[in-house]
C-alpha cells in the first residue's frame, strides 16, 4: 500500500486520507464477511481489519447496511477486472471459451474458503428476507456474470446445437448454480475439491449439450473448421453419457 501512515496523523491530510481508507474498508468488509458471515460481522470489527478509526468508516457510511451495499459495487469491479483479463478469453471457439472459464475457475481454487467462495453468495444467502436492498445489489451482480457467460453459450448453440430447445441464458445460469452450491459444500467439508468435481461434471455437461445437431454437415463444415481441441462433434453423444456414467458410479455404490 502507497502509504502507511496511521488515518489519524495530523500530516496525512484529509484528500490522501479519503480513497486509501474507503477501499481498505471495503477489502476489510469483503474479507469478514466471507470468513464470518454478514450478521457476525460488526462495524468494529471491519475498522479494526482496516486499520481505520469509527469516525473514518461513518465519514464514508452511512450504516453497515451502507457498506454492503458499496462492497457488493467494490466487488463487481475487481471480480469483472479479474474474468476480464483471463486467457479463455483469447479462445475462438466459443465452446473453448466455455470450457477454460471452468478452467480458469478451477485454477483459482487456492487457500481457505473464504479466499476463493463468493461474496456475493455468502450475502445473499443471510440477507434475501431481511434486507432488500442488499439482495437486489447481489442479485444484480449474478445476473451481471450469468449474462457474460450467456454470450458464450449462445455462441456455441448457434455453432453446434442451434435447434436445442434449451436457451444459453439457463445453461448460463446452471453453470453459476452449481458453482454457488459447490462453495456451500467447500465450506462444509472445509477444502476445494468438491467444487473442482462438479466443474469437471459441468465440463462433460456442456459437451453432451452441445452435440452437432440435425442440420446438414456441409453447413456444419462451411460454418466452422474445428481447431485442435476436441470437439464435441467428434464424441458420439452415447460415448460421452457411458463415460459421464461411469465417473458419477463411485458416489452411489
Amino acid at each position: 500500500m502507497a502509504n502507511q501512515r496511521h488515518p489519524n496523523s495530523r500530516a496525512f491530510r484529509p484528500s490522501q486520507e479519503a480513497p486509501n481508507s474507503k477501499t481498505r474498508l471495503l477489502d476489510a468488509a469483503i474479507d469478514l464477511v466471507r470468513t464470518k458471515g454478514y450478521a457476525a460481522t460488526a462495524v468494529d470489527d471491519i475498522c479494526h481489519r482496516a486499520g481505520v478509526t469509527k469516525g473514518s468508516f461513518f465519514h464514508h457510511f452511512k450504516s453497515k447496511d451502507d457498506l454492503a451495499l458499496a462492497a457488493v459495487a467494490h466487488w463487481e469491479a475487481k471480480t469483472a477486472s479479474l474474468f476480464a483479463a483471463a486467457p479463455y478469453h483469447q479462445a475462438q471457439d466459443p465452446l473453448d471459451r466455455l470450457l477454460g472459464y471452468l478452467d480458469f475457475r478451477a485454477a483459482i481454487l487456492t487457500g481457505e474458503p473464504a479466499e476463493y467462495t463468493c461474496l456475493l453468495g455468502a450475502l445473499v444467502q443471510e440477507t434475501y428476507a431481511t434486507h432488500p436492498e442488499i439482495r437486489a445489489a447481489c442479485e444484480r451482480a449474478l445476473s451481471a456474470h450469468i449474462s457474460e457467460l450467456t454470450r458464450d453459450v449462445e455462441a456455441a448453440k448457434r455453432l453446434y446445437a442451434p435447434t436445442a430447445a434449451w436457451s444459453a441464458e439457463s445453461v448460463a445460469a446452471f453453470i453459476q448454480a452449481v458453482l454457488q452450491g459447490s462453495f456451500i459444500l467447500a465450506k462444509a467439508e472445509q477444502g476445494p475439491e468438491v467444487v473442482r468435481e462438479n466443474l469437471e461434471h459441468l465440463r462433460h455437461t456442456l459437451r453432451v449439450l452441445l452435440q452437432p445437431d440435425s442440420y446438414s454437415g456441409a453447413k456444419k463444415k462451411e460454418r466452422h473448421t474445428p481447431a485442435p481441441h476436441p470437439k464435441p462433434a467428434e464424441e458420439p453423444v452415447e460415448e460421452l453419457v457411458e463415460e459421464y456414467d461411469s465417473r458419477l458410479s463411485h458416489f452411489v455404490d
